[in-house]
Formats: structure tokens, C-alpha cells, sequence
């Protein structure tokens, strides 16, 4: 499971070994516990990504796997844009910060946390 947690500051992509949902459930139970709204609904997010980083036509290889759950199209010359399906988690609906949960395959998931790990260090490194 991929998981997206969007802030004010931008946002962070892990993937998860957890069960979607084993993780939606002690998301629902803490919300519950300590008395704070959840608004779960399906949705869709997107990022994006320097069309140079390393192994990116490996996949675009995958696409064709996941169903229409992961698209991938050209934002500008130096950039593509990965667009997931899933279930977007927020305390308020009217806030752009929460987190964004999907379910892909294994080996499309370990691609895009790479994938995003690359070019998240690489613009680390070119800020420094």
C-alpha cells in the first residue's frame, strides 16, 4: 500500500506493508478515541516527477497492470505526472492537508517509492 500524507509543506510518500484495511481500521479507531472528525472518501492524487529520473520507463511498463489506478502523462518538457486512485483521509473536508491512501502492485509500489525517493534527494541535493 502506498500511502501520501499531504501538509502545507508538501507532501511525503512511503509504502506500507500493512493491509489497506488493517490501516484504515486504526485510523477509524483513533479518530473515534480521541473524538476527531474522519472524512474518508475515493479519490484521486497526483505528483510529480523529473522526466529524467532513473527507471521511469520501467513503469511506464506497469501501467498497463493496475486497471486504470495509475496514469502517467506529460506535465511539461521536464516533468510527468503520476495520477493514483484511492481513498483521500482528512479531519476536514474543506483542508487540503491528509493523507492519501492506494493499493497497487508490489513491484509498481517499490517502482514509485523509488522513483519518488530519487527525485526527492535529487532536488535535496540540488537546494544545497
Amino acid at each position: 500500500m502506498l500511502k501520501l500524507t499531504y501538509t502545507e509543506n508538501g507532501f511525503h510518500l512511503e509504502r506500507l506493508s500493512q493491509s489497506l484495511e488493517e490501516w484504515v481500521n486504526i485510523r477509524v479507531m483513533l479518530a473515534l478515541r480521541s473524538a476527531t472528525p474522519l472524512y474518508v472518501e475515493p479519490s484521486t492524487a497526483a505528483f510529480l516527477l523529473p522526466i529524467d529520473v532513473p527507471y521511469l520507463t520501467d513503469l511506464e511498463k506497469l501501467i498497463e497492470k493496475e486497471n486504470g489506478f495509475l496514469e502517467l502523462s506529460m506535465s511539461d518538457e521536464e516533468t510527468v505526472e503520476v495520477s493514483l486512485q484511492g481513498t483521500w483521509i482528512t479531519s476536514d473536508p474543506e483542508d487540503e492537508e491528509g493523507v492519501f491512501i492506494c493499493l497497487l502492485s508490489d513491484r509498481t509500489e517499490f517502482f514509485l517509492e523509488k522513483l519518488w525517493q530519487e527525485a526527492h534527494l535529487g532536488a535535496f541535493v540540488v537546494n544545497e
